[in-house]
């Protein structure tokens, strides 16, 4: 993920239409909602292709002979074990399984700076923070949470002076932090040096605005 992707995406979110929501809070700024997607192309193109590959889920988890690999008959049947577990024991696994993967850079796997992975190709390759935080948000949806209680948040790591990507989950009222550097899940509060610049989930993106507000300067980890 690099900066001048973030910042192109950032300002087409500030001159999105008026705001169909009230505003929310994140990472202690207020987010102003807009349904439409279409200032995110990396989004948009994802979403498509996870929809492109959808029938693929469905053939491999009620037939391992049709899965396009041991990783994602694995990861079918991995999910298959959490279906009657608590919510929070259901998000807590999935955090924990994706983190397994090992940290790849666009740059490495694709030969180009920035692309945001669907599930399948992150199991066959593994990839970098927004392909962990895509791949647990599809494997939440098909554990049976609602969009709206998710949201994949492109943030500054101020601590680290790199961009980020994270998935946020409300159990019950309490938003929960999912990030390829913490197994454990963890409140936003918590999470300090962690300043959100827009998020985004299948209902809309949301802009981060507020006195915390950073510019993102350099590629994530």
């Amino acid at each position: 993920m690099r900066a001048v992707v973030l910042l192109a995406a950032v300002g087409s979110l500030l001159t999105a239409p008026a705001p169909a929501a009230p505003p929310t809070a994140l990472f202690g700024m207020i987010a102003v909602h807009a349904p439409s997607l279409a200032g995110l192309p990396q989004w948009r193109q994802v979403l498509e292709r996870m929809a492109a590959e959808q029938p693929t889920y469905e053939a491999c988890a009620t037939d391992p002979a049709a899965c396009p690999g041991g990783a994602a008959r694995a990861w079918l049947q991995f999910l298959a074990t959490l279906a009657d577990r608590p919510l929070a024991e259901r998000v807590d696994a999935v955090n924990r399984y994706a983190n397994r993967w090992p940290y790849r850079s666009d740059r490495a796997i694709w030969g180009r700076s920035d692309h945001w992975a669907t599930p399948l190709e992150f199991l066959h390759r593994s990839g970098d923070c927004e392909d962990y935080a895509i791949f647990k948000y599809v494997s939440l949806r098909r554990l049976g949470v609602p969009a709206a209680a998710m949201h994949l948040v492109v943030l500054q790591d101020t601590a680290r002076d790199l961009a980020h990507a994270v998935l946020t989950v409300d159990l019950d009222g309490t938003v929960l932090v999912l990030d390829n550097l913490h197994d454990g899940l963890i409140r936003p509060a918590a999470l300090p040096h962690y300043v959100p610049y827009y998020s985004v989930n299948e209902e809309g993106r949301w802009v981060h605005v507020g006195e915390r507000a950073v510019v993102v300067t350099a590629a994530d980890r």
